[in-house]
């Protein structure tokens, strides 16, 4: 019977291997440490300024590279039917999803808190005092909270690809998703954005907000998002030959 170490252990080679997956969790460090050293350098006299979430504004744009991360993990078995090679060598298909989401989590929760840490020290140095009135807690929170919103969005990505079988069919309809939804639909939604994965998500990026949630409440209902994703995308691998 196939354990679930060397499984997982296989997984992650097959991430060490393709330069694509590697690129796009340097891409996750590079956009979002980028990005929010612009912010901390732009001007700081809007009304409602956030030192906190203007540190960690580049996770907005620096998300699309970890939720492209968590659908190629996925969409690179569908190629050339790899994904028959992978099952026939794990026949528990539960035991394989497990360890590919592993290696699609673990990553991007290093590299997400490393990101965190980065883009705040980055922004920071260009927000000077206007980051004073920061504290420790809040900035701690930050961070986290960036490191497990990056997570969970790679994983929707995953449950999303495996659901669909493609990584493009993926990204068509996440990146736009959350990129364009929430300004578009905002006014007459109502407060129903802020359920949004993205929107309930990034409330933890903030130093405070005025909405229906505060920012683990807010993890937690981007964290059904992932999960109704990742179930979904575990029905369509049990139900479907590989």
């Amino acid at each position: 019977m196939t354990t679930f170490t060397p499984v997982l252990r296989a997984e992650a080679l097959k991430v060490l291997s393709l330069r694509s997956l590697c690129g796009t969790l340097l891409a996750v460090f590079a956009v979002t440490t980028a990005f929010s050293a612009l912010a901390g350098n732009s001007g700081t006299s809007e009304p409602g300024f956030d030192p906190l979430f203007t540190a960690l504004s580049g996770v907005w744009p620096g998300q699309i590279a970890a939720i492209a991360y968590g659908a190629l993990a996925v969409s690179s078995e569908y190629r050339g039917n790899g994904i028959r090679l992978s099952l026939a060598a794990v026949p528990r298909r539960g035991r394989w999803f497990a360890a590919k989401l592993v290696v699609v989590a673990a990553p991007v929760l290093a590299v997400g808190l490393l990101t965190a840490c980065a883009a705040l020290v980055a922004a920071r140095a260009g927000l000077g005092a206007a980051a004073d009135g920061l504290t420790a807690g809040e900035q701690a929170r930050g961070v986290v909270g960036c490191g497990i919103y990056l997570t969970l969005m790679a994983l929707f990505a995953a449950g999303l690809t495996a659901l669909f079988r493609s990584g493009t069919a993926t990204l068509s309809t996440v990146v736009p998703f959350i990129l364009v939804v929430a300004f578009v639909i905002g006014d007459a939604a109502g407060g129903a954005t802020d359920f949004l994965p993205d929107q309930a998500g990034q409330v933890a990026l903030h130093q405070t907000h005025d909405g229906p949630l505060g920012p683990w409440t807010g993890l937690a209902v981007t964290a059904l998002w992932a999960a109704a994703a990742v179930l979904a995308g575990a029905w369509r691998l049990h139900r479907r030959d590989a």
